[in-house]
């Protein structure tokens, strides 16, 4: 009996004291977040902005030198090539070394090498003068200005279009517009092709115009088309009433009810800044146009 008192007293579990409430709280607590921030590369000083400033202006010099001397720089590698050939000779001519060479020789062996380099520099030349890039200037477009506008077109759209040629014409190369809306020519300002007949501004057709291929692939996909070279476009023929010179051409759908058709006179004068300019361009004349 004593035993099992005593076992039982042995193998009782022994009562939890209970924590504080502060130990609980202080426990829970948790640690305020720091924010960890990079060191911050210390400013240039005053000598490393001077010798940036004197390399980039050497650079500049060096690069405005070679854009000036073009012809000379092409042709350098033919005067290195002709100056080492020269020397080649005229080396084996007074050192007394056989004209034959000899492939056991070591002299003979590196002027067999310097031979072959100077022709490649010779060749080299040969091709940079052959290869220039072709310098692209812009035309005068060959018509006549006109300045025709739908009687339709309320005085706030008229000035809004106005605005566009304005703008269209002071940043880029532009200088024809035609705008098409609700089917009726709205707008046709700048340089028209002349008529044979009388010499007049070849008027819009704008139902013709509407029937081409260009304005339906262009109103079909709802994205502007640049004709970097409209030239090489077999569409020019839809377009008599622009300058047969016209270099460039942009179709900016204007909302789904019109077009405007921006010529240029400059081969790849529009940049990509200037497109997405005049594609907001489009979106204001729209609002504007189906308002009046």
């Amino acid at each position: 009996m004593e035993m099992s008192l005593l076992r039982s007293r042995t193998l009782a579990p022994l009562p939890l004291t209970p924590r504080p409430v502060s130990a609980q709280r202080r426990r829970r607590r948790r640690l305020p977040s720091v924010t960890f921030f990079p060191p911050q590369p210390p400013p240039p000083s005053r000598g490393d902005r001077a010798c940036s400033s004197a390399m980039r202006q050497r650079q500049e010099w060096v690069g405005d030198w070679v854009r000036s001397n073009d012809t000379l720089v092409r042709a350098l590698p033919i005067l290195v090539g002709g100056a080492s050939l020269l020397a080649v000779l005229l080396n084996r001519a007074v050192s007394g070394i056989a004209a034959v060479s000899d492939a056991s020789s070591s002299q003979s062996r590196a002027d067999i090498l310097t031979l072959a380099l100077s022709v490649t520099d010779i060749l080299a030349g040969l091709v940079w003068l052959s290869i220039r890039p072709k310098t692209i200037s812009p035309v005068v477009p060959r018509g006549v200005d006109c300045k025709p506008v739908d009687a339709d077109v309320s005085s706030s759209a008229l000035r809004e279009l106005l605005w566009t040629w304005d703008s269209l014409t002071a940043a880029t190369c532009c200088k024809s517009l035609v705008v098409v809306y609700g089917g009726n020519c709205k707008l046709q300002i700048g340089v028209a092709a002349a008529s044979p007949e009388d010499g007049n501004a070849v008027n819009v057709d704008a139902q013709k115009f509407m029937q081409g291929s260009l304005y339906k692939s262009a109103m079909e996909s709802k994205k502007q088309s640049y004709l970097a070279n409209l030239a090489l476009y077999p569409g020019r023929t839809e377009l008599p009433f622009l300058p047969a010179n016209t270099q460039a051409l942009i179709l900016q759908p204007i909302g789904d009810k019109g077009i405007a058709v921006i010529g240029g006179d400059t081969i790849r004068g529009f940049t990509n800044l200037d497109q997405a300019w005049i594609g907001m361009i489009a979106d204001k004349l729209d609002a504007t146009l189906s308002k009046s």
